[in-house]
């Protein structure tokens, strides 16, 4: 099998017409140098890596690119200062410097540097965890500065006043309020856009990525493949097979054995907590380690969480929230808020799953977020654990252990400097449009947005959100959606709040429809 050729030679461009002629042209020719099973964070992670190298790599997802744990997250890239207050210094060491790596070269256009404020209530904080949050908060400074981030993009740690705090926060408490203790931290503008950015350099420099493909029979060396829009099956030939499947690697690979634990978050209106700036993080009772954030997010949202809770038995799709798990986040959070949240105000909750290696007993709090690179005794390679910050690592050392083992013709890793598609310094990055962009627009696509202007008409699909019918048309056209829930769910995020994605079903049909001729 050669790269893409004709129209889409060199190019970060994915739809339906590359994905059909992909398949034709592995149908042709089944031989592979790689073939990536998984099309979450570490998937495309990998696929880039190993095309970057120049290995003929191809990438299937069964679903979609971003279905499972990737688009749950709390959108952080962050230091790793949880890691660091339980000891794991070289998890925490691991994630400060991929966090630097994204923000300053890989994909600064969709980070943006969040205050994290831990407000002074005398009944929030047991004696003496104020000194033990600022030690926290300056190691993890120290963490900043060893991985050479810059004071500019990430602050430093700093004490302000109750004045300051209700500026960032002004839902939070006043009685007794003395100030804050504020650190900085990366923020995505969405996780599941990292995905796709990835899946679309891997794509520009050769690889196939190939959505709703499921592999099945998956061995060291070959997988059958099967089309799930045609019913279409072919057997390829791989000199290596990596399962970055997450949570489901048990699935591909039996001798897997993982503990998934759950990761809850809620929505609430930004407005209801006053528009804030900072992320609000509220002590978790009884926890050294453990804290409750609200995040601001695009569309007008706040995000709450999160959870840390075991959660056996089969791996669903979507991952539900319990009942117990947004009591929990309400109440932990409200310690810290002015006038309570209710249940009333919750627009909507997500759950993600956690794909941690099972280490035996304790809470799954405690088991370490190291990744591992497994070799099956089938050959399969698995990269499991991890989590989305280290996912350039992760895929690093998963390419590593396919070129060791198998002997397959690859250049050396350069992931660590190489942009991604709206990042600056991308070969189609552009300087942003004059005027009468958008800047949700902006931070969504950055150097692409000029190719999302040309992609259709910049008015909003429904009143009251911030998304054009220009960016639905964009994920059709260039970002591998096949269909109406790809857009809502994880091009757009419309889809975590029902009442939202019901509003703008049918606009986005349209633009569907008039893309497919559907």
């Amino acid at each position: 099998m050669t790269p893409t050729a004709g129209p889409y030679a060199g190019t970060a461009r994915l739809d339906a017409r590359r994905r059909a002629i992909e398949l034709d042209a592995l149908a042709d020719d089944p031989r592979v140098d790689l073939l990536v099973i998984g099309g979450g964070v570490t998937g495309a992670g990998v696929a880039l890596d190993a095309a970057a190298r120049g290995l003929r790599t191809v990438l299937v997802e069964a679903r979609d690119l971003a279905f499972g744990t990737s688009r749950w997250s709390s959108k952080l890239v962050h230091g790793g200062l949880r890691y660091l207050a339980s000891g794991r210094v070289k998890v925490a060491r691991e994630s400060a410097v991929e966090r630097d790596v994204l923000m300053t070269r890989t994909a600064p256009h969709l980070i943006r540097a969040l205050p994290q404020l831990v407000p002074l209530l005398p009944d929030l904080l047991r004696p003496g965890q104020a000194s033990l949050i600022r030690a926290g908060f300056h190691a993890g400074d120290a963490l900043r500065l060893s991985a050479g981030t810059p004071g500019a993009l990430l602050p430093r740690v700093r004490r302000i006043d109750a004045a300051r705090t209700r500026q960032l926060v002004p839902a939070v408490r006043t009685d007794g309020l003395r100030g804050a203790l504020v650190a900085h931290d990366g923020q995505l503008v969405d996780d599941a856009r990292l995905v796709v950015a990835l899946a679309r350099t891997a794509a520009q420099y050769g690889a196939s990525v190939l959505t709703r493909v499921r592999a099945q029979e998956v061995t060291g060396t070959s997988a059958r493949l099967v089309d799930a829009l045609s019913g279409q099956e072919l057997t390829v030939t791989a000199g290596a097979v990596v399962n970055a499947t997450g949570v489901w690697a048990g699935e591909v690979d039996t001798s897997i054995k993982l503990r998934p634990s759950r990761g809850t978050h809620l929505l609430v209106d930004a407005a209801r907590l006053g528009h804030p700036v900072a992320a609000l993080t509220v002590p978790v009772p009884g926890s050294t380690s453990r804290f409750v954030f609200a995040l601001p997010q695009q569309l007008g949202r706040v995000a709450i969480g999160l959870t840390d809770e075991d959660a056996p038995g089969p791996v669903p799709d979507e991952p539900q929230p319990t009942d117990a798990e947004l009591s929990f986040l309400l109440d932990t959070v409200n310690a810290a808020l002015a006038t309570a949240l209710t249940r009333a105000d919750v627009r909507g909750a997500y759950a993600g799953l956690r794909p941690l290696i099972d280490t035996g007993g304790g809470s799954t709090a405690d088991i370490s977020r190291e990744h591992a690179v497994l070799e099956s005794p089938s050959g399969v390679i698995t990269v499991v654990g991890g989590k989305l910050t280290t996912y350039r690592r992760m895929a690093e050392d998963a390419v590593d252990a396919a070129v060791r083992l198998h002997g397959l013709p690859a250049r050396a890793c350069w992931t660590a400097r190489l942009p991604l598609v709206g990042a600056p310094g991308h070969r189609d990055s552009r300087p942003a449009p004059a005027g009468g962009v958008p800047a949700s627009l902006l931070a969504r696509h950055g150097g692409a947005a000029h190719e999302v202007l040309a992609a259709g008409e910049l008015t909003p699909l429904v009143e009251g959100l911030d998304v054009t019918r220009a960016e639905v048309a964009y994920a059709l056209s260039h970002e591998g959606a096949l269909d109406a829930s790809d857009v809502l769910d994880r091009r757009t995020r419309i889809g975590l709040v029902a009442e939202d994605a019901e509003r703008a079903r049918q606009a986005v049909g349209e633009v569907v429809a008039g893309a497919t001729g559907g």
